[in-house]
């Protein structure tokens, strides 16, 4: 029996694991069926797996609710990759050519696939968003079909360490998860949240979370920087707790009483806020922690920009995340950078229906999961879950397949698997080209050395030719002269 049609998505954030299960219209429109959360403290430190048992288990459980909400079966999931661990490099790729060549796309892809064998010490390559390219002295984004002698691709390595992304892919495998294709959340994240004119005239993307902030730079609709501060959140409570309390007291004192900007100057003398029955603490105190706090986390984010995007970024700086709903957050980003132009994003770009608090609330911290599941392009249902099943129903059979066109953009993350397949391909094609190269040499030699004997016959040839028409002349004058005398 055939299950419904649906997407799932997985996204292992700072320090919880959501799922959300939804379907996807032909407009991009998106209907949530489902939401379930894992806490995931005891495994996962700033978005990085550091306990495999213990994710496996989280893992599990998300997929045990959503059938159960869903009353079906789950064949696969997409799956978000963000963390601490990434970050990006450049780096370029140069390839001489020919004599008046004309650029061809197997050219460019040549050219990425040379970049992508850049080995890191390390390091993992995730993704890799092409800059632009040079050909000559000029630089295009597009080079196919122009005639140069030399090209060289610039491009933005996505990294994480690999110890990281190995064990990543071994909870999934472990949890016996298939995983229908996984991308970087930020990417994905980006590409529901701004708009094409933010993209395109150059924007700073702020994701506030809880444990961590990330940082992508767009320009040209060219993702330009992507970054992850360990800073979040959670490390304002922590300085709450400071005060001698504990970390759910200091969050809730955060929710009721913490603003990102405060005017001092507005401050009643002597006014306090109550940490317990018995103890208050100052208030200009209190806003000294918090705003301390804010103001390191929004000075490391415009540290992160590149200088030379900086003066760049006329779509403004988009927050998103948990630590966009804090008071006088825009207030504070505008007096730290400077940039008039802060726009908070407490949802995505498509249209989105939903029952589920925590969608409906529109507070930015389900754009993540959201952007995943707008990703999402395959059916992730297996059979119905019913109370009889047939002998012959076997769960995850026959599986309808919804396509959904999607824009081609970067953000996709290989499997192990993935990866190996490419890689044996490529050394396929590379032992391929190397055997033909050698056949021309063979053959280029066999054919100068049959020239070459064909010269040497055609020398003889004409010596002996040459000789014995000289032999011939001196018997003739010989004759002659017997005649005369």
């Amino acid at each position: 029996m055939a299950g419904k049609e649906f997407i799932v998505a997985i996204e292992l954030g700072s320090s919880k694991i959501t799922g959300i299960a939804g379907k996807k219209s032909m407009d991009g429109s998106i209907q949530v069926l489902a939401v379930v959360r894992e806490d995931a403290t005891s495994c996962i430190r700033k978005g990085v797996v550091y306990n495999i048992d213990k994710t496996c288990v989280c893992l599990t459980n998300i997929i045990k609710k959503l059938k159960q909400l869903l009353k079906s079966e789950i064949s696969q999931v997409y799956v978000g990759v963000g963390g601490q661990s990434i970050r990006c490099i450049r780096n370029n790729s140069v390839k001489e050519l020919p004599e008046d060549t004309i650029i061809s796309q197997d050219i460019i892809n040549e050219l990425m696939d040379n970049n992508r064998s850049t080995a890191y010490p390390d390091l993992e390559i995730l993704d890799a968003a092409t800059q632009e390219y040079k050909v000559g002295t000029q630089f295009q984004i597009d080079p196919v079909g122009i005639q140069s002698n030399k090209i060289e691709g610039n491009f933005l390595n996505i990294v994480c360490r690999k110890s990281f992304y190995r064990n990543l892919n071994k909870c999934f495998e472990k949890a016996n998860i298939s995983i229908a294709e996984m991308y970087l959340a930020p990417i994905a994240l980006a590409h529901s949240v701004l708009t094409e004119a933010e993209k395109r005239s150059g924007c700073l993307l702020v994701d506030l979370g809880a444990d961590t902030t990330t940082v992508s730079v767009y320009t040209k609709n060219i993702l330009r920087h992507l970054s992850v501060i360990p800073l979040g959140g959670n490390n304002i409570t922590k300085d709450i707790a400071s005060l001698q309390m504990e970390e759910s007291e200091a969050e809730k004192l955060k929710i009721e009483h913490a603003s990102a900007y405060t005017d001092v100057a507005n401050i009643e003398s002597g006014k306090t806020i109550a940490l317990d029955n018995e103890r208050s603490v100052d208030l200009l105190t209190f806003v000294n922690i918090v705003e301390a706090r804010v103001n390191e986390i929004i000075e490391n984010v415009w540290y992160q920009v590149p200088q030379e995007y900086s003066d760049k970024l006329l779509g403004g700086i988009i927050l998103t995340g948990g630590g966009s709903n804090m008071p006088e957050i825009k207030k504070a980003f505008t007096i730290c950078t400077g940039s008039q132009k802060i726009r908070i994003a407490g949802s995505v770009q498509q249209t989105v229906t939903s029952s589920d608090p925590s969608i409906t609330a529109r507070n930015g911290m389900m754009n993540t999961a959201l952007g995943l599941l707008a990703k999402g392009d395959m059916n992730c249902a297996g059979s119905i879950i019913t109370p009889k099943t047939d002998l012959f129903d076997v769960p995850g059979s026959d599986i309808p397949t919804t396509k959904i066109p999607k824009p081609n953009d970067t953000g996709v993350v290989m499997t192990p698997a993935e990866k190996k397949r490419i890689e044996d391909e490529r050394r396929r094609k590379a032992d391929e080209d190397a055997q033909a190269a050698q056949r021309e040499r063979e053959e280029r030699a066999r054919a100068e050395q049959e020239a070459a004997e064909r010269n040497k016959g055609g020398l003889f040839s004409r010596i002996k030719k040459s000789s014995s028409e000289f032999i011939k002349k001196l018997i003739s004058e010989e004759a002659e002269d017997d005649n005369r005398g």
